[in-house]
Protein backbone atom coordinates (compact mmCIF):
# COMPACT_ATOMS: atom_id res chain seq x y z
CA UNK A 1 0.00 0.00 0.00
CA UNK A 2 2.80 2.38 0.88
CA UNK A 3 4.53 1.76 -2.45
CA UNK A 4 1.42 2.33 -4.54
CA UNK A 5 0.59 5.44 -2.56
CA UNK A 6 3.98 6.91 -3.39
CA UNK A 7 3.65 6.51 -7.18
CA UNK A 8 1.13 9.35 -7.78
CA UNK A 9 3.10 11.65 -5.50
CA UNK A 10 6.34 10.92 -7.41
CA UNK A 11 4.60 11.52 -10.74
CA UNK A 12 3.19 14.79 -9.47
CA UNK A 13 6.61 15.93 -8.30
CA UNK A 14 8.14 14.98 -11.65
CA UNK A 15 5.46 16.90 -13.53
CA UNK A 16 6.02 19.91 -11.30
CA UNK A 17 9.77 19.74 -11.84
CA UNK A 18 9.38 19.44 -15.62
CA UNK A 19 6.90 22.30 -15.64
CA UNK A 20 9.26 24.48 -13.67
CA UNK A 21 12.15 23.59 -15.98
CA UNK A 22 10.04 24.36 -19.04
CA UNK A 23 8.96 27.69 -17.59
CA UNK A 24 12.55 28.51 -16.68
CA UNK A 25 13.73 27.68 -20.20
CA UNK A 26 11.07 29.94 -21.69
CA UNK A 27 12.22 32.80 -19.51
CA UNK A 28 15.83 32.17 -20.52
CA UNK A 29 14.75 31.99 -24.18
CA UNK A 30 13.01 35.34 -23.86
CA UNK A 31 16.14 36.82 -22.32
CA UNK A 32 18.25 35.47 -25.19
CA UNK A 33 15.78 36.94 -27.68
CA UNK A 34 16.06 40.36 -26.06
CA UNK A 35 19.85 40.15 -26.12
CA UNK A 36 19.69 39.14 -29.77
CA UNK A 37 17.45 42.08 -30.63
CA UNK A 38 19.88 44.49 -28.97
CA UNK A 39 22.79 42.96 -30.88
CA UNK A 40 20.79 43.16 -34.11
CA UNK A 41 20.03 46.85 -33.55
CA UNK A 42 23.76 47.43 -33.07
CA UNK A 43 24.46 45.62 -36.37
CA UNK A 44 26.28 42.83 -34.53
CA UNK A 45 24.58 40.22 -36.67
CA UNK A 46 26.80 37.27 -35.71
CA UNK A 47 26.13 37.89 -32.00
CA UNK A 48 22.45 38.31 -32.74
CA UNK A 49 22.40 35.01 -34.63
CA UNK A 50 23.99 33.20 -31.67
CA UNK A 51 21.46 34.61 -29.21
CA UNK A 52 18.51 33.70 -31.42
CA UNK A 53 19.86 30.17 -31.92
CA UNK A 54 20.19 29.78 -28.14
CA UNK A 55 16.63 31.02 -27.66
CA UNK A 56 15.33 28.40 -30.09
CA UNK A 57 17.40 25.67 -28.40
CA UNK A 58 15.80 26.62 -25.07
CA UNK A 59 12.30 26.86 -26.53
CA UNK A 60 11.98 25.03 -29.89
CA UNK A 61 8.44 26.38 -30.38
CA UNK A 62 9.53 30.02 -30.05
CA UNK A 63 8.25 31.44 -33.36
CA UNK A 64 9.47 34.99 -32.72
CA UNK A 65 13.01 33.71 -32.20
CA UNK A 66 12.83 31.77 -35.46
CA UNK A 67 11.64 34.87 -37.31
CA UNK A 68 14.40 37.01 -35.79
CA UNK A 69 17.04 34.38 -36.56
CA UNK A 70 16.01 34.27 -40.21
CA UNK A 71 16.02 38.09 -40.29
CA UNK A 72 19.54 38.15 -38.83
CA UNK A 73 20.72 35.82 -41.59
CA UNK A 74 18.89 37.88 -44.22
CA UNK A 75 20.65 41.04 -43.05
CA UNK A 76 23.99 39.43 -43.85
CA UNK A 77 23.11 38.58 -47.46
CA UNK A 78 25.08 40.73 -49.90
CA UNK A 79 22.96 41.59 -52.97
CA UNK A 80 24.17 40.13 -56.29
CA UNK A 81 27.12 38.32 -54.66
CA UNK A 82 27.10 34.70 -55.82
CA UNK A 83 29.87 33.26 -53.64
CA UNK A 84 29.18 29.95 -51.88
CA UNK A 85 29.39 31.68 -48.48
CA UNK A 86 26.82 34.34 -49.40
CA UNK A 87 24.48 31.80 -50.98
CA UNK A 88 24.73 29.63 -47.85
CA UNK A 89 23.74 32.56 -45.63
CA UNK A 90 20.86 33.28 -48.00
CA UNK A 91 19.72 29.66 -47.81
CA UNK A 92 19.88 29.73 -43.99
CA UNK A 93 17.60 32.77 -44.08
CA UNK A 94 15.24 31.14 -46.57
CA UNK A 95 15.08 27.98 -44.47
CA UNK A 96 14.23 30.05 -41.42
CA UNK A 97 11.45 31.99 -43.09
CA UNK A 98 10.05 28.82 -44.67
CA UNK A 99 9.90 27.29 -41.17
CA UNK A 100 7.82 30.29 -40.10
CA UNK A 101 5.55 29.85 -43.12
CA UNK A 102 5.11 26.17 -42.27
CA UNK A 103 3.35 27.34 -39.10
CA UNK A 104 1.65 30.36 -40.65
CA UNK A 105 1.49 30.46 -44.48
CA UNK A 106 0.16 34.02 -44.34
CA UNK A 107 3.01 35.56 -42.35
CA UNK A 108 3.64 38.72 -44.39
CA UNK A 109 7.06 39.41 -42.90
CA UNK A 110 8.33 35.97 -43.92
CA UNK A 111 6.81 36.25 -47.41
CA UNK A 112 8.34 39.69 -48.00
CA UNK A 113 11.73 38.61 -46.68
CA UNK A 114 11.82 35.54 -48.92
CA UNK A 115 10.95 37.71 -51.93
CA UNK A 116 13.74 40.14 -51.00
CA UNK A 117 16.34 37.40 -50.52
CA UNK A 118 15.39 35.71 -53.80
CA UNK A 119 15.74 39.05 -55.54
CA UNK A 120 19.16 39.65 -53.96
CA UNK A 121 20.48 36.29 -55.18
CA UNK A 122 18.94 36.80 -58.64
CA UNK A 123 16.16 34.23 -58.27
CA UNK A 124 13.78 36.63 -59.96
CA UNK A 125 10.96 34.26 -60.86
CA UNK A 126 10.80 33.05 -57.25
CA UNK A 127 10.87 36.65 -56.01
CA UNK A 128 7.87 37.51 -58.17
CA UNK A 129 6.01 34.45 -56.95
CA UNK A 130 6.37 35.54 -53.33
CA UNK A 131 5.48 39.16 -54.04
CA UNK A 132 2.28 37.91 -55.64
CA UNK A 133 1.58 35.88 -52.49
CA UNK A 134 1.99 39.12 -50.53
CA UNK A 135 -0.48 40.83 -52.86
CA UNK A 136 -3.00 38.00 -52.41
CA UNK A 137 -2.94 38.60 -48.63
CA UNK A 138 -2.40 42.39 -48.66
CA UNK A 139 -3.87 43.66 -51.94
CA UNK A 140 -3.34 47.31 -50.96
CA UNK A 141 0.43 47.02 -50.44
CA UNK A 142 1.95 49.31 -53.12
CA UNK A 143 5.51 48.08 -52.48
CA UNK A 144 4.65 44.53 -53.57
CA UNK A 145 3.21 45.77 -56.89
CA UNK A 146 6.22 48.04 -57.38
CA UNK A 147 8.62 45.15 -56.75
CA UNK A 148 6.96 42.97 -59.40
CA UNK A 149 7.34 45.87 -61.83
CA UNK A 150 10.97 46.34 -60.83
CA UNK A 151 11.74 42.63 -61.35
CA UNK A 152 10.04 42.62 -64.75
CA UNK A 153 12.03 45.65 -65.85
CA UNK A 154 15.26 44.01 -64.65
CA UNK A 155 14.56 40.89 -66.70
CA UNK A 156 13.41 42.87 -69.75
CA UNK A 157 16.50 45.10 -69.62
CA UNK A 158 18.79 42.08 -69.40
CA UNK A 159 17.06 40.55 -72.44
CA UNK A 160 17.26 43.81 -74.39
CA UNK A 161 20.97 44.33 -73.74
CA UNK A 162 21.80 40.80 -74.94
CA UNK A 163 19.62 40.96 -78.07
CA UNK A 164 20.83 44.42 -79.05
CA UNK A 165 24.47 43.43 -78.50
CA UNK A 166 24.00 40.47 -80.86
CA UNK A 167 22.66 43.00 -83.37
CA UNK A 168 25.77 45.18 -82.97
CA UNK A 169 24.00 47.86 -80.93
CA UNK A 170 24.07 49.32 -77.45
CA UNK A 171 20.84 50.42 -75.82
CA UNK A 172 19.98 54.04 -76.65
CA UNK A 173 16.92 54.00 -74.40
CA UNK A 174 14.70 55.43 -77.13
CA UNK A 175 13.25 52.24 -78.60
CA UNK A 176 16.42 51.64 -80.63
CA UNK A 177 14.87 52.33 -84.06
CA UNK A 178 18.11 51.28 -85.83
CA UNK A 179 17.77 47.64 -84.76
CA UNK A 180 17.09 44.96 -87.35
CA UNK A 181 13.69 43.34 -87.91
CA UNK A 182 15.13 40.09 -86.57
CA UNK A 183 16.29 41.77 -83.35
CA UNK A 184 12.90 43.43 -82.95
CA UNK A 185 11.11 40.11 -83.34
CA UNK A 186 13.37 38.59 -80.69
CA UNK A 187 12.68 41.50 -78.35
CA UNK A 188 8.95 41.07 -78.84
CA UNK A 189 9.17 37.37 -78.04
CA UNK A 190 11.33 37.90 -74.96
CA UNK A 191 9.86 41.06 -73.46
CA UNK A 192 6.21 41.58 -74.44
CA UNK A 193 4.84 39.65 -71.45
CA UNK A 194 7.32 41.21 -69.03
CA UNK A 195 6.62 44.75 -70.21
CA UNK A 196 2.83 44.34 -70.24
CA UNK A 197 2.75 42.87 -66.74
CA UNK A 198 5.31 45.36 -65.46
CA UNK A 199 3.27 48.37 -66.59
CA UNK A 200 0.14 46.83 -65.07
CA UNK A 201 1.76 46.35 -61.67
CA UNK A 202 3.53 49.72 -61.63
CA UNK A 203 0.23 51.45 -62.47
CA UNK A 204 -1.35 49.70 -59.50
CA UNK A 205 1.50 50.74 -57.20
CA UNK A 206 1.05 54.38 -58.25
CA UNK A 207 -2.73 54.13 -57.91
CA UNK A 208 -2.27 53.00 -54.30
CA UNK A 209 0.47 55.56 -53.61
CA UNK A 210 0.10 58.59 -55.92
CA UNK A 211 3.48 59.98 -54.80
CA UNK A 212 5.42 56.76 -55.36
CA UNK A 213 8.38 58.33 -57.17
CA UNK A 214 10.39 55.07 -57.44
CA UNK A 215 7.44 53.39 -59.17
CA UNK A 216 7.19 56.33 -61.55
CA UNK A 217 10.88 56.06 -62.40
CA UNK A 218 10.52 52.39 -63.24
CA UNK A 219 7.39 53.17 -65.22
CA UNK A 220 9.41 55.42 -67.54
CA UNK A 221 12.17 52.81 -67.74
CA UNK A 222 9.65 50.09 -68.60
CA UNK A 223 8.07 52.31 -71.26
CA UNK A 224 11.51 52.54 -72.89
CA UNK A 225 11.43 48.75 -73.14
CA UNK A 226 7.92 48.98 -74.58
CA UNK A 227 9.29 51.33 -77.25
CA UNK A 228 11.68 48.52 -78.28
CA UNK A 229 8.67 46.42 -79.24
CA UNK A 230 7.07 48.84 -81.74
CA UNK A 231 8.77 47.16 -84.72
CA UNK A 232 8.60 49.67 -87.59
CA UNK A 233 5.72 51.63 -86.01
CA UNK A 234 7.39 55.01 -85.60
CA UNK A 235 4.24 56.73 -84.33
CA UNK A 236 3.85 54.15 -81.55
CA UNK A 237 7.54 54.46 -80.61
CA UNK A 238 7.24 58.25 -80.37
CA UNK A 239 4.09 57.91 -78.28
CA UNK A 240 5.95 55.61 -75.88
CA UNK A 241 8.79 58.10 -75.60
CA UNK A 242 6.34 60.94 -74.96
CA UNK A 243 4.99 58.91 -72.05
CA UNK A 244 8.58 58.37 -70.88
CA UNK A 245 9.04 62.15 -70.67
CA UNK A 246 5.71 62.54 -68.86
CA UNK A 247 6.62 59.98 -66.21
CA UNK A 248 10.06 61.53 -65.72
CA UNK A 249 8.36 64.82 -64.90
CA UNK A 250 5.83 63.11 -62.62
CA UNK A 251 8.63 61.29 -60.77
CA UNK A 252 10.52 64.56 -60.25
CA UNK A 253 7.40 66.25 -58.92
CA UNK A 254 6.57 63.36 -56.60
CA UNK A 255 10.14 63.24 -55.28
CA UNK A 256 10.06 66.95 -54.46
CA UNK A 257 6.69 66.53 -52.72
CA UNK A 258 8.04 63.59 -50.71
CA UNK A 259 11.14 65.53 -49.70
CA UNK A 260 9.03 68.49 -48.56
CA UNK A 261 6.82 66.15 -46.54
CA UNK A 262 9.89 64.62 -44.92
CA UNK A 263 11.25 68.07 -44.06
CA UNK A 264 7.93 69.04 -42.46
CA UNK A 265 7.95 65.89 -40.31
CA UNK A 266 11.55 66.48 -39.24
CA UNK A 267 10.82 70.12 -38.47
CA UNK A 268 7.88 69.03 -36.34
CA UNK A 269 10.27 67.28 -33.99
CA UNK A 270 12.38 70.40 -33.35
CA UNK A 271 11.51 72.55 -30.37
CA UNK A 272 12.46 76.20 -30.87
CA UNK A 273 13.91 77.94 -27.80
Amino acid sequence: MKLTARIPVTAALLALTLGSATGCNKLKARDELNKGVQAFKSARFEDATNHFQTAIALDPAYQDAKLYLATAYASQVVPNLETPENLKIAQNALDGFNAVLAKDPNDLTALKQIASIDRNIKKFDEAKEYEKKVIAIAPNDPEAYYTVGFVNWTLAYKNAIAILAADGLTDAGDGNPKKSKDACAKLQAANTGLVTEGIQYLNKAIELNPNYDDAMQYMQLTLRRKADLECGNEAARKDDMAQVDMWIQKAMGARKANELEKEKKNAGGVVMQ
